[in-house]
């Protein structure tokens, strides 16, 4: 029998972009996950180097039952080709929901876009995934992200979308201070130092 990955049903696989112009929300995203009560995984914790890095990024996709995957950057960059990491691992994601080991039939994916019909265009075949939009908005995506979880997971605890957005908002001003009391520069955070400096807000105002 296959043995289910510790933390699998808590575990969150976030695949968006990771540019300066997408990080507001990406850092609204995974201060979302985290106050519902999951655990944020991503491709940033896998290092560039090595040729194992797809192969990572996979055992990571396998060990998280929830993914969410934003396709809004599925457009021509400044070298004209487009940016395929995102639509990869959303392929990945759903083959591996399909075709893996039993557990990993309970896999439950969202797929996002800035707008409900851009991905006609591009990725017809997602027709019929319940794919939402966020219109390049936090609060937005804050809400369609909380909505999800909650409905996936039977998670009647999980706070509204509008609380949820109000805390982060107070959490955005706590942050120069909380990453200089852990001796970091809240302009250059590392994904593991944010997520554990929004565990540790969280648990101080909201523990």
């Amino acid at each position: 029998m296959t043995k289910v990955p510790r933390g699998f049903g808590h575990n969150v696989f976030l695949n968006c972009p990771f540019d300066r112009d997408y990080e507001p929300l990406f850092e609204a995203a995974v201060f979302t996950i985290q106050i519902a009560g999951f655990k944020p995984r991503c491709a940033l914790e896998v290092s560039n180097a090595g040729r194992a890095r797809l192969a990572k990024i996979m055992d990571i996709l396998s060990e998280c039952r929830f993914g969410i995957h934003d396709i809004s950057r599925t457009e021509l960059g400044p070298g004209k080709l487009p940016r395929f990491n995102m639509p990869l691992e959303l392929g990945l994601d759903l083959g591996c929901s399909r075709w893996g080991i039993k557990h990993l039939a309970e896999k439950r994916i969202l797929i996002l876009d800035r707008s409900l019909r851009r991905h006609h265009r591009s990725a017809s075949d997602l027709e019929g995934q319940g794919l939402v939009h966020h219109a390049n908005n936090p609060q937005q995506l804050v809400s369609r992200i909380r909505d999800w979880l909650s409905t996936e997971s039977a998670g009647s605890s999980i706070p509204g979308g509008a609380y949820i957005y109000k805390r982060y908002r107070l959490f955005r001003e706590s942050l120069p201070r909380l990453s200089r009391v852990m001796k970091l520069s809240h302009r250059q955070l590392t994904f593991p130092d944010y997520s554990t400096i929004v565990r540790v807000w969280l648990e101080e105002y909201e523990g």
